[in-house]
């Protein structure tokens, strides 16, 4: 299939098929022609969903567009965006490996105090207080899909004990429903959120769930700020820690209470976006790129053009 794509990357218009016109676009100010004729568009990928929408307000110039792809995991930004007939495309699996780091980085960071011997080696203090472990953690995972399954990976080395959570039950795997959540949470010791963002999702966790969990527990969000309730986790006071790489809002404003909350820390929506990530997205696009020129089926389509 012919047509003209716009992508990010120099390597993916490099190695395009010689049938697929291919121009660049990383962001910024939208090219000033050659929208119109766009069919396939991969939204530039930045490391957090600030901006999001300025590489997303061209669609309305590319009226031949039939593909819209994605190389983040989630597309919930996009759904109300998009006439019937383009097929969107999300980046599942390219995200897996980064993002299941930084979650066991999280975890391991809280557990082991490390933002406190950081605080005490920049003020030249030496003290030891005793620390908790990941080591014998019941760990549950809220959202087990294939960024679940990385962390899972991760996790079972440290002699966790993993507790699987989907939107619904898979006995086949041992994956309890989120309708089971009320009663398995007062038996773990950490909470791993990795879920999209939907109108299910959305405030998930909230005061009672925090209510249900035992003092200390550890909450880690690496999925969507809004899964989690903010007010209910800075009404804890601490009671229940948490380490959060998404927040509601985000970023949260100069003087908002999250940012000195106790208990809590903070990284600026980083997970997804390591190293390992470039490569790997470089590579789907090359091949997503002849996929869509030879006309075969998509990877990754997470709603076909009608």
């Amino acid at each position: 299939m012919g047509g003209r794509a716009l992508v990010q990357w120099e390597q993916n218009r490099d190695n395009a098929p010689e049938a697929l016109h291919v121009d660049l676009y990383a962001g910024g100010p939208a090219p000033e022609e050659g929208l119109a004729d766009v069919t396939f568009y991969q939204v530039p990928y930045a490391p957090s969903t600030q901006g999001v929408d300025e590489r997303l307000d061209i669609i309305t110039r590319m009226p031949e567009l039939r593909v819209l792809q994605l190389v983040s995991a989630g597309y919930e930004q996009v759904l109300g965006l998009l006439p019937d007939h383009v097929t969107l495309c999300n980046g599942r699996g390219l995200h897996d490996a980064s993002t299941a780091e930084h979650a066991l980085a999280l975890m391991l960071a809280a557990q082991r105090d490390l933002p406190r011997w950081a605080l005490d080696q920049r003020e030249h203090r030496w003290g030891s207080v005793p620390q908790r472990s990941l080591a014998d953690s019941r760990v549950m995972i809220i959202g087990y899909g294939s960024i679940g399954r990385a962390i899972e990976a991760r996790l079972l080395p440290f002699e966790t004990e993993v507790v699987r959570v989907a939107s619904r039950a898979r006995p086949e795997e041992d994956v309890h429903g989120v309708n089971e959540l009320h009663v398995l949470l007062p038996e773990v010791d950490v909470v791993v959120l990795v879920t999209p963002l939907t109108e299910d999702t959305r405030g998930l966790f909230g005061a009672h769930e925090f209510a249900l969990l035992r003092d200390d527990a550890l909450v880690v969000n690496v999925g969507r700020g809004a899964v989690l309730d903010t007010e209910a986790l800075l009404a804890q006071n601490g009671r229940v820690r948490a380490a959060l790489d998404v927040t509601d809002p985000e970023p949260p404003p100069v003087e908002h209470p999250l940012w000195d909350a106790p208990g809590v820390y903070l990284t600026p929506h980083v997970a997804g976006g390591s190293a390992a990530f470039y490569p790997r997205a470089r590579a789907f696009m090359d091949t997503q790129l002849a996929r869509w020129a030879a006309g075969e089926p998509l990877a990754n389509v997470v709603r076909p053009g009608k």
